[in-house]
């Protein structure tokens, strides 16, 4: 990697941790420029703007999910309990950060954003996500009654409407307020109920035995 991509990646990385924690519209290129230590003219020699940075951040954080997800896919040495278990346990860690206002706040006013991280989601991570299912009931650890698109659909689902303002707006403030507290434990919680819901007996067991 040249001295330029690691300024770029550098800079990427303090640019989302700033649009985890404050969203995109409270996020400015001098708070950017303030964390990195860095004037904001040099910021502006890498980035145009906010918008520019906020796609390539992104780009950065759906590459790094990808790979890390495919790596765990073609992982020989790994068993199918130990795959599904690393593959969601990846998603979870690296979109557990996300403030669930960001979410609005990308639909709202940077729509085009918005759009490419959902077609991501739809057409990378969960089709991924499906491939593995196949495996299991090819193996006869998923039960072979399980509609694989299902489970990728419902998975998604839960994900999406737990951390989205608008779903969670439905909702007595004090039931959504641990879930807020807590983003973490949505994705826990959505894998175990995966795992007790999708495997056979046998497999289920022995997923136990490893918790």
């Amino acid at each position: 990697m040249s001295n330029k991509q690691e300024v770029e990646v550098k800079i990427m990385e303090a640019a989302n941790e700033l649009f985890f924690r404050k969203g995109f519209k409270n996020t400015t290129m001098d708070d950017i420029s303030k964390k990195l230590g860095m004037s904001k003219k040099t910021v502006y020699q890498y980035f145009p703007g906010k918008l520019e940075l906020l796609e390539a951040s992104f780009n950065l954080l759906k590459t790094r999910l990808g790979l890390k997800v495919e790596t765990i896919l073609q992982n020989e040495e790994l068993t199918f309990l130990m795959k599904l278990k690393s593959m969601l346990s990846a998603i979870a860690k690296d979109l557990a950060h996300i403030n669930p206002d960001l979410l609005e706040d990308l639909r709202e006013h940077v729509p085009a954003v918005w759009a490419a991280l959902e077609d991501y989601i739809r057409t990378s991570a969960y089709l991924r996500f499906q491939r593995l299912i196949q495996d299991g009931i090819d193996q006869g650890l998923v039960s072979d009654h399980v509609d694989k698109s299902m489970v990728v659909i419902l998975y998604a689902s839960a994900i999406q409407n737990l951390i989205d303002p608008r779903f969670l707006g439905q909702f007595p403030r004090e039931m959504v307020t641990s879930l807020k507290v807590n983003p973490a434990k949505i994705y826990d919680q959505a894998i175990s109920i995966i795992f007790e819901g999708i495997l056979t007996p046998e497999a289920r067991e022995e997923y136990i035995k490893q918790k």
